[in-house]
């Protein structure tokens, strides 16, 4: 059942399916769009946080918050994540600490997501990557 969600975007949910866990099926949005380049667990300065998948998806969240910022945005408007892993079992192994650090950065916003695991990543040491989509309503 579709329905919206209080920031101009309407939820996607086709009738009969399950309920998504921290996520949703779609999002139909309008307004000006955001798009975030893949954001690591880099700190301002460019250095890696630790060696942890939560460490670094803690760090590369507030990445996105930072440029979502940029552009009078927040997590409240996003629409799509994309993470990168190169380690599902950690992933896995971490969901309940991850979705701590989920709320505790994004709030209980939950956009369309997509997870993947890759074999590597650019920077030597990253293990998440994390793009962005948003969409900020017109005023």
């Amino acid at each position: 059942m579709s329905g919206q969600d209080g920031r101009g975007h309407r939820i996607l949910q086709p009738e009969g399916w399950a309920a998504p866990k921290g996520y949703v099926n779609g999002v139909a949005a309008r307004g000006t769009t955001v798009f975030v380049a893949g954001q690591i667990g880099w700190d301002p300065g460019g250095a890696l946080v630790g060696p942890s998948l939560v460490e670094q998806t803690t760090q590369a969240l507030r990445n996105i918050t930072a440029v979502l910022a940029e552009a009078g945005a927040g997590p409240e408007h996003l629409v799509r994540l994309t993470w990168y892993v190169t380690d599902m079992d950690a992933y896995r192994g971490s969901l309940r600490e991850l979705g701590r650090v989920y709320r505790d950065v994004m709030g209980r916003h939950y956009p369309t997501m997509a997870l993947v695991q890759v074999v590597s990543l650019v920077e030597p040491g990253a293990v998440v990557e994390i793009e962005a989509t948003a969409v900020v309503p017109e005023p």
